[in-house]
């Protein structure tokens, strides 16, 4: 989420995309959010505003699967990345640092410039 006000061209065709063309999500965990805004700060006011990315809310099952980890950002996506009724085959995670999720069952999307 930090990528995304350092000019990442990458990012910035993903958030476009989303707001766009029909189909095309993105989904932004609240924890991950909290620490995006941590290490630049505005960085939540400013993905929560635009209209391609819905805020995933930190709802009861979230928690759950929070309390068993140790960073509640990365929890909360990775939680947030599993099959639900909504999204069947569940979601991937667009990231600059693709070797955070190594050994975790999430698909990911390098998105390093």
């Amino acid at each position: 989420m930090t990528a995304a006000g350092t000019g990442n061209i990458l990012v910035s065709r993903l958030i476009h995309r989303a707001h766009a063309e029909p189909g095309w999500h993105l989904y932004a965990p609240a924890c991950a959010l909290v620490e995006a805004d941590r290490t630049r700060p505005g960085t939540a006011e400013h993905l929560a505003a635009l209209p391609g990315i819905t805020v995933l809310d930190l709802d009861l099952a979230a928690v759950l699967a929070i309390a068993r980890q140790v960073t509640w950002a990365q929890a909360h996506t990775q939680h947030a990345a599993q099959p639900t009724p909504d999204r069947p085959d569940g979601a991937i995670v667009a990231t600059i640092n693709p070797g955070r999720w190594k050994d975790t069952p999430v698909r990911v999307l390098d998105l390093t410039p």
